[in-house]
């Protein structure tokens, strides 16, 4: 993408209704037309040898459908203007961003450090591509200190992946923390930081090497469209996520590369709302008797909100909730009076959301303590009273079923 560039750095919410747009370029459209496109035509032989020079060179350009054209190009200009790195690769889902990180970083042999915590679809990588490339991974805490991770560290040590907090449980890190630890031994780093989203937390300026997010939840944050991408920190580790984006043959939908840009416009008035609302609802759960704890780390009483506090500027609608035992004819009371949360998978988009939970089945480090059933919930854009209304509403059947 070629175009007018910024004289100066811009302010977040100004970036975002800027970034990677370019309208001198498309006859005046505000947006970035979606381009569907294979082939890439040349006008003359010494153009297409001058192109496929470029290519080969790892320049940016528009060289062929499956490597981007302008609507995945605008996307990924935008967001490396919001993560501040060096470059951003899309990927066709959350999970392809996740594992092209990873893999960009390891050959047989190596050793990774992977967080308890961490999106079951990383684990499954792990015992399962992974495995049999020959590349070991190691669980680990992810409440430990950086001095206690580095006792984890091997000579084959390739990556330290992070996830804070967890999309499941909510363990905060020390990111800036363990990325010091890891670049002071020549290990790289990846972060899954999907729930803070680069408006709350942007891990390339704590020092992570590859920011990973799953733009289907709140950059696109309106659940129809699948769309994941990684940024990164240094121009050498671009190179290599290229090479391994080229490797596994990704492409990038360019209607989903639309959506997200979209998405990017209303990003920061979205997020400001559903973590409000989302933090209301979490003080309002806390505050039933059936309830023994919630996971929200921009709680006071959460045990990672000092990490929080200290690192991050805001927080999502994303949260959880851990009940004390309960009958399962109470739960199931409790979850069917929920009438503006649909019980479904994911989170991000306007829509709110519930989701049964059991952090004991996905434990190998760490031991899950409590006993009680747990839920995920997402704060969507409804009215937040209507949805603290449905909520007490809820714990009302609840307790009629107990």
């Amino acid at each position: 993408m070629t175009g007018r560039a910024p004289r100066r750095p811009k302010r977040v919410a100004t970036t975002l209704a800027h970034g990677g747009r370019h309208p001198e370029l498309f006859d005046g459209a505000v947006n970035t037309p979606v381009v569907r496109a294979s082939t890439i035509l040349s006008p003359s032989l010494a153009e297409w040898e001058a192109k496929l020079a470029r290519m080969l060179a790892g320049e940016p350009g528009t060289y062929y459908g499956r490597f981007g054209t302008a609507t995945s190009h605008g996307f990924e200009e935008a967001v490396t203007q919001l993560e501040r790195g060096h470059g951003t690769i899309a990927f066709p889902s959350g999970y392809a961003a996740c594992a092209a990180a990873i893999l960009s970083q390891v050959s047989t042999g190596s050793h990774v450090l992977l967080p308890d915590s961490v999106y079951f679809p990383v684990r499954k990588l792990a015992s399962g591509l992974l495995a049999r490339m020959g590349v070991v991974c190691t669980f680990y805490d992810p409440t430990l200190t950086p001095a206690a991770l580095a006792d984890l560290l091997r000579a084959e040590t390739r990556l330290v992946y992070l996830e804070a907090p967890g999309s499941l449980t909510f363990e905060m890190q020390d990111v800036p923390g363990i990325a010091a630890l890891c670049r002071s031994r020549g290990v790289s780093t990846a972060m899954d930081n999907t729930w803070a989203t680069p408006l709350c937390f942007r891990p390339l300026e704590h020092g992570v090497d590859l920011s990973v997010q799953a733009a289907t939840k709140y950059v696109v944050g309106h659940s129809d469209a699948m769309l994941g991408y990684v940024a990164c920190g240094s121009r050498e580790v671009l190179a290599g996520l290229r090479r391994t984006h080229e490797d596994l043959g990704y492409a990038t939908s360019p209607d989903d590369a639309f959506l997200g840009a979209r998405g990017l416009r209303t990003l920061e008035v979205r997020l400001e709302r559903q973590g409000a609302t989302g933090l209301a609802l979490a003080d309002e759960l806390a505050r039933a008797p059936e309830v023994e704890r919630v996971l929200h780390p921009a709680r006071p009483d959460d045990p990672g909100h000092a990490l929080w506090k200290r690192d991050f500027s805001g927080a999502c609608g994303l949260f959880g909730v851990v009940f004390e035992p309960l009958p399962r004819a109470a739960l199931e009371a409790f979850v069917d009076a929920l009438e503006l949360f649909g019980i479904g998978a994911s989170w991000g988009g306007y829509e709110s959301l519930v989701m049964p939970m059991d952090p004991a089945r996905f434990r190998t480090a760490t031991r899950w303590s409590y006993g009680g059933p747990c839920l995920r919930f997402h704060a969507g854009l409804e009215d937040p009273s209507d949805l603290l209304d449905d909520v007490r509403g809820a714990l009302a059947a609840l307790r009629r079923a107990r």
